[in-house]
């Protein structure tokens, strides 16, 4: 690899010739534009539906707990508390493992999969009748449910560009705030039913949105490519453009965007020990390690939001029926859509991500402010529209813990650190609200409202160590010679390479 005075963390990609010069490869506007035009109508409305109702799959326990699930399981004390956390036990442990396995798989065949599974569990959660059964249910939804966001994210980096990545990101997470609203409206549509076969109440909630859950994963089969090289709706021109794009992007590399093949000699031995040196790049690198430690903070709000909505709108208008109860937890949901693809869209544009997180957080910040302030009903359900800025986060951190690596190895290994982080945040956030906490939660809301200071904190301080540490290997590039490294070495430092620098 040539040295030069351009870092391979810029936004402009560099080759280097033969001679040691440098090439910036120039793609036409227009095709790229028509490319992306043609990435998004394929990908995004895809992965943007499966994670729709993975959403739902997770989040309808709320729904079914003011709809007579509580008093059917008979559940008293923290049992429901119980219920939620066995999901992040199966979730977190098998977190990292499943997004290997979708590498080694491949996201057309690992993502519809998994969905299928997880549809199957919520229909099964709908024939539960104990306690203990809803948690070994729960249990295994997490486990199927455990690869969706690292591996749709990691899906999309394998199309994408970097600062094209954080926008499509928000535009298949948006669908979890959208899973709220909706989830809201189906549980409340699906209420006014009389039975569904002999089912009747909340388990038809479960059973209808597993069966559909099912019947999308098994379409989306049919429509989704492991990669540019692979999908069949781009021509080979359009192939060739969208390899290329991510090829000089991440130069400094010599693996491709499509995996390990690249790699030179050495047998399998010793590609297996380079890729779990790149895996563990992707693990160890200060970015992933402090972004995947604020996702744990917002997964807090995101996920208690999520569980406990439609149990503090309860406590907030006690004398509405079920039915207009499940309805009030819909616009919440509709805000926190609109900032998180207000945020993304910014991002996108102005290819930063760091900085974006401040905006929602002091937000929410506000909502819980309110909340713990204030008894009036009206003023604590103005705070959920605020406290829903929280899922603005979710694309900003995985899109910039993929910015920050340059490998697919070590990108794959910083999405699922990103999002396991997140997911002990989750389990955190299941016990935040507590029964005899209500009907005011004062506990809950002062556990979010710390979570939202510490991610202010940590981030400004992320943002600061960023900037000072490009400073410094600027000083420190001038005097080091690449060449004094060796090729193999060159190839695994990821963001150790001297001439790395971090993007904000």
């Amino acid at each position: 690899m040539a040295n030069s005075n351009k870092s391979f963390g810029d936004s402009t990609p560099v080759e280097a010739r033969e001679d040691g010069s440098q090439l910036v490869p120039q793609h036409d506007p227009f095709d790229v534009r028509k490319l992306r035009r043609k990435m998004d109508l394929h990908l995004v409305p895809v992965v943007a539906v499966l994670y729709l109702f993975c959403f739902i799959d997770r989040s309808n326990l709320g729904n079914a707990k003011i709809s007579g699930m509580e008093k059917d399981l008979k559940m008293t004390g923290s049992e429901y508390n119980i219920i939620l956390s066995s999901f992040y036990v199966g979730y977190i442990l098998l977190e990292v493992p499943v997004v290997i396995i979708c590498k080694w798989m491949g996201p057309a065949w690992f993502l519809p999969l998994t969905s299928i599974g997880f549809g199957i569990c919520s229909v099964c959660t709908a024939f539960v009748s104990t306690v203990p059964q809803a948690c070994a249910v729960r249990f295994l939804l997490g486990v199927f449910e455990a690869g969706m966001m690292p591996g749709i994210a990691y899906y999309l980096s394998r199309f994408y560009a970097r600062a094209e990545l954080t926008f499509r990101l928000s535009l298949y997470i948006v669908t979890a705030p959208l899973a709220g609203a909706f989830g809201g409206l189906l549980a409340g549509g699906i209420l006014k039913l009389p039975r569904i076969g002999w089912l009747t109440g909340w388990r038809m909630i479960f059973a209808l949105e597993g069966i559909l859950t099912v019947g999308v994963a098994v379409v989306t089969l049919f429509l989704m490519a492991n990669g540019p090289d692979t999908a069949r709706w781009l021509s080979a021109e359009e192939k060739k453009l969208a390899v290329e794009r991510l090829r000089v992007e991440r130069t400094a590399s010599r693996e491709s965007a499509q995996g390990e093949g690249a790699v030179d000699g050495g047998g399998a031995r010793e590609k297996m020990a380079r890729n779990a040196r790149r895996f563990l790049r992707g693990v160890y690198s200060p970015v992933t390690l402090s972004v995947g430690f604020i996702f744990l903070l917002d997964a807090v709000t995101v996920q208690a939001f999520a569980f406990f909505l439609p149990t503090i709108v309860r406590t907030i208008y006690p004398k509405s029926t079920t039915v207009q109860q499940q309805l009030y937890t819909v616009p919440p949901y509709l805000v926190g859509a609109l900032v998180m693809v207000s945020m993304s869209a910014l991002s996108w544009r102005t290819d930063r991500r760091q900085i974006f997180f401040k905006p929602s957080t002091t937000m929410v910040l506000i909502g819980y402010i309110m909340f713990l302030s204030s008894t009036d009903p009206r003023v604590r359900y103005g705070a959920t529209f605020l406290v829903a800025s929280c899922f603005a986060l979710g694309p900003l951190t995985n899109a910039q813990v993929a910015a920050n690596v340059v490998s697919d190895t070590t990108r794959s290994a910083a999405i699922s650190i990103n999002c396991m982080f997140a997911h002990i945040g989750g389990l955190v956030g299941s016990w935040s609200f507590v029964e005899w906490d209500a009907p005011h939660y004062r506990i809950g809301n002062s556990i979010n409202l710390g979570t939202s200071v510490g991610i202010l904190v940590l981030s400004t301080a992320t943002l600061l160590w960023m900037k000072a540490d490009n400073k410094a290997r600027d000083r420190k590039q001038a005097e080091t010679s690449e060449s004094e490294l060796t090729q193999e070495g060159v190839e695994d430092l990821d963001w150790r390479h001297p001439s790395w620098r971090w993007k904000p």
